[in-house]
């Protein structure tokens, strides 16, 4: 397993946050977690992206602790999207999916050939190449996070950790980056963890799923064995089912 959770017990501003949460993501995997705002699912990606430490239990990467991990051999490993980033600065499109390969130079190393393959690979996948050059505080909230997945993209993770990836998408350009993610699991055997509020895209993307609510883990399993009907009004108070829509994919029902 590249990542795992053993009895992880998180905090945030003093306030016990998460407790108890186990997981093991094996590759070409991708992981769901759901549950309320509050229920704990960013905190848990910080956790497993090693910029937190743990209050209790481990969060590991390939068996070693992730937040005592070598920063740029992390990097390596492990790609986390925000859920949130500001363009602090003027840089280009391009300028910042380049970042992503900081992990694989030093930062004095010029870019070689295959660095700038690369990244045009990352900008031609999220569908940013006719923005390229355009400064990325002049894009819209939909266009930076696809410049934060591209960004990521042009780092080679073996993980990704995604926090609301399509969160300000709209339906068109959730369905590409999920595409995309889906898409690079299978080609390049990643695992992946996205926090994810929409049910009907979490049953549609993800493998497996971690219901939370108040910090704690309430169900893991497939969609069909987490998204019951109990379970579903006992998180989130709602009378709601699976079903199969005439495409025969998974879907929520809300009544």
């Amino acid at each position: 397993m590249l990542l795992s959770a053993n009895s992880l017990s998180l905090s945030y501003n003093g306030h016990n946050v998460v407790e108890g949460f186990n997981l093991s993501i094996p590759k070409r995997t991708i992981v769901g977690l759901v549950g309320p705002n509050g229920s704990g699912k960013t905190t848990i990606l910080r956790a497993l992206a090693g910029l937190i430490e743990p209050r209790a239990g481990t969060a590991l990467v390939q068996g070693k602790h992730a937040s005592r991990l070598d920063k740029r051999l992390r990097a390596r490993q492990i790609g986390w999207v925000p859920q949130q980033e500001s363009a602090a600065w003027p840089l280009t499109v391009s300028e910042v999916v380049r970042l992503g390969r900081a992990p694989h130079r030093g930062w004095l190393m010029p870019f070689t050939t295959e660095d700038m393959d690369i990244v045009e690979c990352a900008l031609a996948r999220a569908d940013l190449l006719a923005l390229k050059h355009r400064p990325v505080n002049k894009l819209s909230g939909g266009e930076f996070q696809r410049v934060l997945i591209a960004r990521v993209l042009a780092q080679e993770p073996e993980a990704l950790l995604l926090d609301e990836p399509t969160a300000s998408l709209d339906i068109h350009h959730q369905i590409q980056v999920l595409d995309l993610v889906r898409g690079l699991v299978h080609e390049k055997g990643l695992s992946v963890v996205m926090a994810i509020h929409d049910l009907n895209l979490a049953v549609r993307y993800c493998d497996q799923l971690v219901l939370l609510n108040r910090g704690k883990q309430v169900s893991a399993g497939t969609p069909e064995e987490v998204l019951t009907p109990q379970n579903l009004h006992t998180v989130f108070g709602v009378n709601a089912q699976l079903y199969r829509d005439p495409w025969g994919a998974w879907a929520v029902s809300v009544q």
